[in-house]
Order: C-alpha cells, then sequence, then structure tokens
C-alpha cells in the first residue's frame, strides 16, 4: 500500500482591519503549523484578500502597512489582493505597501500601467514545495474591475483567459494548483467547471462561507466568511503525489480560547492608529457642522463644486455619519464621519435621459432613506434621503428642471456625485446611459480634507 501524507491549508479572507479577531487567528494559525507540519505532512497558509480596510485608523494612518505586518507575524506561504488593496490606495502606495512582507504576493490577472509590465511586488504564481516532495502551485486572482482599476494606472484582466494561457504548463510542473480566489462564488463554481485541473478553489469577496466545502466536477470550493470570524482548514490527502481525498472545514474563531492581552492589543492597534490621525490636523472651523441644519450637506455639495466646476449635484444624507463641531477638525475626526471608500464622478447625460434619472429618483426615494445599506464603499448604516443642487422634480406641475429651466430632451446636461450611486440598483440610468467620468485621485474625505484645509485654514 502507498505511503500517505497530508497537505493541511488554513486559509483566511476578507479580514477588513477587523483586529479584534487577530490574536485569535494568529495563535491558532501558527499552532496548527507548528503541530501538523510533522514528517511528510506539510501546512500552507494562504490569505485570499481584503486584509486591509481604511475604515480602521491604524490601516488608514499606515496606508495599510501596518496590515502586513500583522501579516508577517504569520508568515503566509503566499497571498493574494482584494479590491480593498488593490483600489482603496493609490497607485504608490500599493506599489510599495509589500516592501516590508515576509511573504509573496500572486495575482496573475494584474500589471502596472507605468510599465506594462507585471508589478514588481506581486507574482503570476507561487510554488512551495512539501516536505514529501509534492509541489503545489497557488495561482492569485483578483476581481477584474475592468473600469476602475485604470484609474489607479493598474490593467487588470479577465480570468478565464488567463487562466487558461498558463494552466498548461503549471500542470506539467506542479502536483497540486490551488487557486487563491478573489472572484466571488458564482465565479469559482464557473472556473471549477471550465478547469478541471484547479485541485482547490479558496474563494473571498462575496464573503460566503462553505462550512465543508463545495465539490464541483472534481475541485473543491472552500471560503470562510468575513472579518475572521472563520479560519479555512482545508486536508489533502496524497499518495504519490497525487490526491486521494480532499477536505474541507471551518474553524469558528469566536469558540478560540481568549488570553491575557488579548483585549489590550485590539485596543492598542486602534490607539496606534487615532493617534496617528489625531496628530493630523486638517481645518479650524468658526461653526459646527450640522446634518439638522443641513450646513454639513451644504458644505459637500461646495467641495463637489470646488472640485469639479459643475454646480448641479446630488448626495445621500446617510454618508454622513455625525456632526463637526466647531474647532480643530483632524484626519480622524473625517474618518470617523466620512469612512466611505467613494471618488466623486461626473455625468453627463441627454436630457430625456436624466428626466428617467429624476424619476427614478423621485419613484425609489421613500424606499432608499432608511435602506439599511452593505458594501460599494459604504461604511455607514442606511442610505439616507437624497438631495438635489440645480436639479429638481416639481411633482404637481409636472415638471424636471436644471438651474431653474426645464430640461430640454435633447440638450446635454452634467451632474457631480459620487462612484457609488453608479453601481446601485436604485438609478440605472446613471450606469446604463451616462457617460460617467469618476476621479480616482482622491476618497471623498480626503477631497472634504482639502476642501476644508483651503477655506477654513488653522489659525
Amino acid at each position: 500500500m502507498a505511503e500517505q501524507s497530508i497537505i493541511t491549508i488554513m486559509h483566511t479572507n476578507d479580514l477588513h482591519s477587523h483586529f479584534e479577531n487577530w490574536p485569535k487567528i494568529r495563535r491558532y494559525l501558527t499552532g496548527q503549523k507548528a503541530i501538523l507540519g510533522f514528517g511528510d505532512n506539510g501546512v500552507l497558509t494562504v490569505d485570499i484578500g481584503d486584509a486591509m480596510d481604511l475604515v480602521h485608523p491604524l490601516t488608514e494612518a499606515t496606508a495599510g502597512r501596518a496590515n502586513v505586518k500583522l501579516l508577517n507575524q504569520i508568515g503566509y506561504d503566499a497571498v493574494t489582493i482584494g479590491n480593498n488593496e488593490g483600489l482603496s490606495l493609490q497607485h504608490d502606495k500599493l506599489q510599495n505597501l509589500y516592501n516590508d512582507a515576509n511573504f509573496p504576493v500572486t495575482v496573475a490577472n494584474i500589471k502596472d500601467l507605468r510599465s506594462d509590465d507585471r508589478p514588481s511586488w506581486c507574482q503570476e504564481v507561487v510554488y512551495k514545495v512539501m516536505p514529501d516532495g509534492t509541489k503545489v502551485a497557488m495561482i492569485g486572482m483578483t476581481a477584474p474591475f475592468v473600469e476602475a482599476y485604470p484609474l489607479r494606472e493598474w490593467g487588470i484582466g479577465e480570468v478565464a483567459p488567463i487562466l487558461a494561457a498558463i494552466l498548461p504548463e503549471i500542470s506539467v510542473q506542479a502536483d497540486v494548483i490551488i487557486l487563491l480566489s478573489h472572484l466571488g462564488l458564482p465565479e469559482d463554481r464557473r472556473l471549477a467547471k471550465m478547469f478541471p485541473m484547479l485541485d482547490v478553489i479558496i474563494g473571498a469577496h462575496t464573503h460566503h462561507r462553505l462550512e465543508r466545502g463545495e465539490m464541483v466536477n472534481n475541485t473543491l470550493l472552500a471560503a470562510a466568511g468575513k472579518w475572521g470570524r472563520y479560519i479555512g482548514k482545508i486536508s489533502l490527502t496524497l499518495e504519490n503525489h497525487k490526491i486521494v481525498s480532499k477536505v474541507a472545514r471551518l474553524v469558528t474563531t469566536a469558540e478560540l480560547p481568549d488570553e491575557t492581552g488579548d483585549v489590550d492589543e485590539i485596543q492598542s492597534l486602534l490607539d496606534a492608529g487615532l493617534n496617528q490621525l489625531r496628530a493630523a490636523t486638517v481645518a479650524e472651523l468658526p461653526s459646527p457642522l450640522r446634518q439638522a441644519d443641513n450646513t454639513f450637506m451644504d458644505a459637500l455639495f461646495a467641495m463637489l463644486t470646488n472640485k469639479t466646476g459643475v454646480e448641479a449635484a446630488m448626495l445621500s444624507t446617510g454618508l454622513v455619519l455625525a456632526d463637526l463641531p466647531a474647532g480643530i477638525v483632524t484626519k480622524a475626526d473625517l474618518l470617523a464621519i466620512l469612512p466611505h471608500q467613494m471618488y466623486v464622478m461626473r455625468t453627463l447625460l441627454k436630457g430625456k435621459e436624466l428626466k428617467r434619472l429624476l424619476q427614478e429618483i423621485h419613484k425609489n426615494a421613500e424606499f432608499v432613506s432608511s435602506f439599511a445599506m452593505v458594501g460599494l464603499g459604504f461604511r455607514g448604516k442606511v442610505f439616507g434621503d437624497l438631495q438635489l443642487r440645480q436639479m429638481a422634480i416639481d411633482i404637481h406641475k409636472g415638471q424636471l428642471t436644471y438651474q431653474n429651466q426645464l430640461i430640454d430632451d435633447q440638450k446635454q446636461y452634467e451632474f457631480v456625485s459620487l462612484d457609488y450611486y453608479k453601481y446601485l440598483p436604485f438609478f440605472p440610468t446613471i450606469d446604463l446611459v451616462g457617460e460617467n467620468q469618476i476621479i480616482m485621485q482622491k476618497m471623498l474625505r480626503e477631497d472634504f480634507a482639502d476642501y476644508l484645509t483651503q477655506n477654513f485654514p488653522v489659525k
């Protein structure tokens, strides 16, 4: 009978800077590596992206470098990136994010548009030879936001054609092929059907949880939810470097033992970020910006016009999470009040399409005002009331106006808002027929910081 060996794959994904789970995750991963890696057996640890999220003060203050230092505590065998690493950071910040990493990064579907080559910080595939001699290939793929990545000067490729091109060579070199997929469960299932040579697909992005994995053809799909609430554990049993069984399961982080010092460590990470952001002074307000009297929303609209020169605009009140009192404003204040990962967007519509958009706004206004929003860069609670500037709907008169003039079906009209609204299902006209220009140099709160600095400098 052939001798068997076991490869254990420990995986995390979509931590989103939820450091409250990190001490337990670290202890479990490092402990399992020590326990399971004996004899001919091997252990791999991988992360499937979105480890960082700028909603956490320490991530914001360090542009994600603090997250990399935490990942270094594990010594991952491979990681890939999610859209939070790929899109929330400016080009140079992502370029330098992994300078001090002690682990390899694999992203097979990205290139640097500045050099028209693969970025220096990542590899197409990571190979690892296990104690029994089995050669494992790990391929990272991240969700191909084809419109957004070029705005950060990255090229992003569709996954299936790239896999079709590289898998024949990889299958010759490796005994086991693992896809680190920050693509979402529907895409994982599709790829498993298309590429039976993929032994395991470890998924992320859609925050799905597969308690016992899922078999699609001969490919094992695995995923561990979000925020570090679960840790994935896959066991591959091999004979003569060939897989004979695959088992996936999840470990519930909350059920792992607490230790003295965990609470203090978690708090210290928060305090370290807050202290850095509080030291970064932005402006000095002579009077407060409030939600109740609309002064905060007025300031946001003024920022949009100041940045783009466009007076017509739309924003939702749910973006503002608290008031800004009079006095010194810091980056910590702005992160707390505008934590969203959103960007200013200009939209050009024909008059007849603008009319339809205004009708969509009127139709959905009551529903969206209390709608509990999740995702799409939104880090608040509810969508809120939609406010317009220089555009109006007078239902009683049956009039739709732009800058106090009736809208002409054939004329072109421009307004400014946020990229957030393009991806929502409530206002399809924006995405379907709008000529949209997303301005991704800075996030909403960074643009607002610039506006406050310019108009209310510190005395």
